[in-house]
């Protein structure tokens, strides 16, 4: 039934960035993000969702085998991805929001990559008489609903920070970026692959 595989995977999708398995991603979402506030919400929306069409473009094309990567050097690629990202916001003197193109495509250059690390995932879980467009359709829509309930749960904390708190925002993005730089690089280094 078409609607009971939508079901299925959106809750796989919904999982994917939410669980604490999905700290890679929810890392990349936070590097992402941790420059903007609540103010800048439809730039972030914007930029979150260039992301997920890059995965989801990445993640239909290694379901139905038309590319495909070997899952060490996807593994090892991801960190990456939140390296440089942290690494961005880090080197920064001052923290501009207006986005400018450039960003939305590197959001979706990133997402092609973290696409292939759950490709494998999908086409293990895909029964062969399941129709394919509802499977993807109902992760990628979880994975996007998971990915707008975690932006809102890390500006709730930076609203926090920011107007209660009183924590300079200059400061508030380097404290976030360097944990992320940190947890991301040696991320990388343990998947660096060796074959």
């Amino acid at each position: 039934m078409p609607l009971e595989d939508f079901l299925f995977y959106f809750q796989i999708g919904w999982s994917h960035m939410v669980s604490f398995d999905a700290l890679d991603h929810q890392l990349f979402i936070l590097s992402l993000i941790a420059i903007y506030t609540l103010s800048d919400i439809k730039k972030i929306i914007i930029l979150v969702t260039a992301f997920t069409i890059g995965h989801s473009i990445t993640l239909v094309l290694s379901v139905i085998d038309v590319f495909r990567l070997q899952s060490n050097w996807v593994e090892f690629l991801i960190p990456c991805t939140i390296v440089i990202t942290a690494l961005s916001n880090i080197t920064k003197i001052k923290y501009r929001t207006n986005l400018t193109t450039i960003k939305y495509f590197l959001a979706m250059g990133f997402g092609l990559i973290h696409g292939m690390g759950f490709a494998n995932t999908i086409r293990m879980i895909l029964a062969k008489d399941q129709i394919i467009g509802w499977g993807l359709l109902g992760f990628n829509i979880g994975l996007e609903i998971g990915q707008l309930f975690f932006v809102a749960f890390l500006l709730f904390f930076t609203t926090l920070a920011l107007k209660y708190f009183k924590v300079k925002k200059s400061n508030w993005v380097l404290f976030i970026s360097v944990a992320i730089f940190s947890l991301s690089l040696q991320m990388a280094i343990k998947r660096i692959p060796l074959n």
